[in-house]
């Protein structure tokens, strides 16, 4: 696996590029009965991280914090070892058919992120052992759909990358696909730690993309990930490892400067971009959209953000279960994606867009 369980990650200065290790642990029991939650129990002991046994990863408590914020933060920081019960997938359109859950959560702090909604209550990271169960389920999916391509995203929710130094789920989960005549892979990352991932068997049954920003988003609203800089490097990697590679760009934000933006974005992305990348090379456009619940989050989360989420200047669109969220109105949310895909098509002729929402 390029990184094995007992070694200590890298160390490396570049802010909001160091691997993920938690300040605090909690384990099901029940997780210790697969070897990788054995083995990750084994390592995080011998690293002496603070670590207790929780009845269920949906139940953690006594994460420390005197403050909502103060335990937000915390929680961030903290590592859940849990078997996933469940193994009935979400629907994940317009991505994939389904959304395969090798994770749930993220450490990195993204003041946007519809995690703040989807996980509110339960920010840590959880990181799931019964990977054998889950792709067995995920193989039946396939069988259901004879014939048929199934896709399954596994970033819906979490990035996957920046918690796989710990598991080799993200590799196992490559490999397998890589054997299923009708099964693809999907995932997006922030983060640039590809290398344990550059020799898997994918057999081009995986789509390796990167979320990629305008710089004032990036500088404002990405805290704790990877640069720009780092991310592209990161994706010609992948490109020359054979991956089929994509952007999401996301969440496409409307700010001061931001057709100029955008474009310095793209353009960028043009010239540094290996040769390799261009063979079969997608992009996915998500403007920028927030709930009432995650908007009281991220106000009380990160009370000093720039984030603009006025719903008197923003359209009310419906969602599933009855349940909406705001976007911009008609008027910019054209604006937008005929600016980002006039210059994609532009700068990336070969490229397609796969959809715009």
């Amino acid at each position: 696996m390029g990184t094995t369980l007992l070694e200590r990650p890298e160390k490396t200065e570049q802010k909001g590029s160091k691997l993920f290790v938690p300040d605090y642990i909690f384990v099901e029991p029940h997780a210790l009965n697969y070897p990788l939650g054995k083995e990750l129990y084994q390592r995080f002991q011998a690293e002496g991280i603070p670590m207790q046994m929780t009845t269920s990863h949906n139940q953690v408590r006594g994460i420390p914090g005197d403050t909502e914020v103060e335990k937000y933060r915390n929680a961030k920081r903290t590592l859940v070892i849990g078997v996933r019960k469940t193994l009935k997938f979400e629907t994940s359109k317009p991505s994939a058919e389904y959304a395969i859950p090798l994770a749930t959560g993220c450490a990195a702090h993204c003041h946007y992120c519809y995690l703040n909604t989807n996980i509110g209550t339960k920010p840590y990271v959880r990181v799931y052992v019964n990977t054998d169960e889950i792709l067995a389920q995920a193989e039946k999916y396939i069988q259901e759909r004879p014939g048929e391509i199934t896709r399954f995203e596994a970033a819906c929710t979490s990035d996957p990358v920046s918690i796989e130094h710990l598991t080799g789920n993200l590799k196992r989960a490559i490999e397998f696909m890589g054997q299923q005549e009708f099964g693809r892979l999907r995932f997006v990352t922030k983060f640039h730690h590809v290398d344990s991932l550059l020799d898997a068997k994918h057999n081009k049954h995986t789509r390796f993309r990167f979320s990629m920003n305008a710089d004032y988003v990036i500088k404002n609203f990405e805290p704790g990930t990877s640069s720009f800089h780092q991310r592209l490097e990161a994706a010609g990697k992948v490109a020359k490892a054979g991956y089929p590679l994509g952007f999401i760009l996301a969440p496409l934000y409307w700010f001061e400067g931001w057709e100029a933006g955008y474009t310095d974005l793209l353009e960028r992305l043009r010239s540094q971009l290996v040769p390799e990348a261009m063979e079969d090379l997608t992009f996915e456009l998500i403007q920028h959209r927030f709930t009432k619940i995650a908007k009281s989050l991220i106000l009380q989360r990160y009370p000093k953000t720039k984030l603009e989420m006025k719903e008197e200047e923003r359209k009310y669109k419906w969602g599933k279960y009855g349940k909406g969220k705001y976007v911009y109105p008609d008027i910019q949310a054209k604006a937008l994606q005929a600016h980002l895909e006039s210059e994609i098509a532009r700068l990336f002729p070969q490229a397609r867009v796969e959809y715009f929402t």
